[in-house]
């Protein structure tokens, strides 16, 4: 057997059939498209946004935000089909398996390690950033060496004004709330959806209010420059961008499109789910309409109300409670608010996160691709527990000790690549086998899963070289365990 050999779709579906020992199906339709929005909103938006708006597009970062969102789409539609077809956990790792051999399928899965672990390293350390702002409400805050990576120093502006100069050591706040979320996620599945579902509600209610309050604030000059001319701007790390222009919006659309890796953590659950060849499309197509509706509103108002020196210099942490506090007079009550919403909201994407990464190396795991150790179940729980305790390690590691920026465009290029060959792999398995059921099916294909490899490629193009290089390292690093330890141990082979 040669490195492309595919799993058998027949295969892929006894597997699933494990029945008490295996992972327990306990979600619903309602219960997957709050595990898509808990995932969706958070750190995209509440963070992402400025930055992009700051890096790459100004305002048009609204641009980004729907040149991602049709990426999303047409790579959501090939996650649906796949996800009512072959409803195991693995996400795209899966799908890869079945339809283009075994090395893509653990490029991939080594790949989705870029999506959940190091996006979940991101989202914590932005929930670091606001566990700041809340603090300063009562006249406090986490020193900045205890709350930033190494790799970062002190500017002087905003919370930690004075200490220019001073040199992170490690990010407590956002290592500490990886290991809570990863012993509730050990906790069990059906347990973490609840807790999410009420965080989901309160979130959403959130945005709604900035955007319906922040739109009578906003400032037409802000919005004069729609599309800024292209120029490149260096921030504050030494990295250069295109800022303005049609490669200020694809970059925009690259780093925002980490607001939108949510819904495929759907895909993860679908061993999980109750009803997975009906209920895995509407959680995957529900929770991105719904999003990307409020995300395109959110942006609209954020670089109305503040502009885009505000996020290069005192608002680039916190930016919504910053933009509150600066530009909405009398409306602190509602800064405090999101600031506390935003807590409990990235709480949630990490848990997902986690979730999905668990998920993806428990089906590596049983095909041998992977140690034993990572599809070991709970005795009690079903959950697999020590692959959850190694991803805390992994994940707390990048959180603690790497800065925001860097990781959070690891996860968007790393997800955008998971993305394409996806695309790619529906229109594989419509070739060479084309009557296997499907509950869900992309309309037009080739067509769509053509124009979603040309966006998502097209964000990748965005995100530029230094991505690019970051992701070719971290695939060499995976090939290398592949031909030393997988290619062995496949169960496959």
């Amino acid at each position: 057997m040669g490195l492309f050999t595919k799993k058998p779709i027949k295969q892929l579906m006894n597997d699933a059939s494990d029945g008490e020992k295996g992972l327990k199906r306990t979600l619903t339709a309602a219960n997957l498209v709050a595990l898509g929005i808990g995932a969706i909103i958070g750190a995209g938006l509440f963070v992402r946004t400025a930055a992009a708006a700051a890096n790459n597009a100004g305002p048009s970062v609204t641009i980004g935000f729907v040149v991602a969102a049709i990426g999303c789409a047409l790579a959501g539609l090939c996650y649906a089909e796949f996800a009512s077809m072959i409803p195991i956990a693995g996400s795209a790792y899966t799908y890869s398996y079945a339809t283009m051999g075994e090395l893509v399928a653990w490029i991939i899965g080594w790949d989705l390690v870029l999506e959940y672990a190091v996006g979940a390293a991101t989202v914590g350390i932005a929930w670091s950033e606001y566990l700041n702002k809340l603090l300063e409400i009562f006249g406090w805050h986490v020193p900045y060496q205890w709350s930033h990576s190494p790799f970062e120093v002190c500017d002087g502006l905003g919370s930690f004004a004075g200490q220019a100069g001073v040199h992170g050591i490690m990010n407590v706040p956002a290592l500490f709330i990886i290991l809570m979320l990863t012993m509730l996620l050990i906790r069990g599945t059906k347990e973490s959806a609840l807790v999410n579902g009420i965080i989901v509600l309160s979130k959403v209610a959130i945005v709604v209010l900035f955007i319906a309050l922040g739109w009578g604030y906003m400032n037409p000059a802000n919005h004069a420059q729609y599309i800024p001319e292209p120029t490149i701007y260096t921030d504050a790390q030494g990295i250069a961008h295109n800022y303005g222009g049609i490669w200020g919006i694809l970059g925009a659309a690259g780093v925002v499109f980490f607001a939108f890796i949510g819904f495929d953590a759907v895909s993860t659950a679908a061993q999980e789910a109750k009803n997975p060849k009906r209920d895995m499309p509407i959680g995957i197509l529900g929770s991105l309409v719904v999003c990307t509706i409020l995300y395109i509103l959110f942006a609209h108002v954020l670089t109305g109300v503040a502009n885009v020196n505000d996020f290069r210099t005192q608002g680039k942490e916190a930016s919504v409670a910053y933009a509150i506090n600066t530009y909405m007079a009398g409306h602190q009550w509602l800064a405090n608010l999101v600031t506390v919403a935003i807590l409990f909201g990235f709480s949630s994407v990490i848990l997902v996160m986690l979730m999905g990464q668990s998920r993806v190396f428990y089906s590596m795991s049983r095909d041998g691709l992977v140690p034993p150790v990572f599809s070991a179940l709970h005795p009690k729980y079903h959950t697999p527990y020590k692959s959850n305790w190694i991803f805390f390690v992994l994940v707390g590691a990048f959180a603690a000790f790497v800065p925001g920026d860097i990781v959070g465009d690891m996860t968007s290029i790393g997800t955008l690549f998971a993305f394409i060959l996806v695309c790619a792999g529906v229109w594989i398995l419509r070739r060479t086998d084309p009557n296997l059921p499907r509950q869900f099916k992309v309309p037009a294909v080739p067509l769509v899963s053509t124009l979603g490899i040309v966006v998502c490629g097209a964000m990748v193009a965005g995100l530029g070289i230094t991505n690019w290089l970051r992701l070719a390292g971290w695939l060499v690093v995976g090939l290398i365990i592949y031909f030393g330890y997988s290619q062995k141990n496949s169960k496959l082979k």
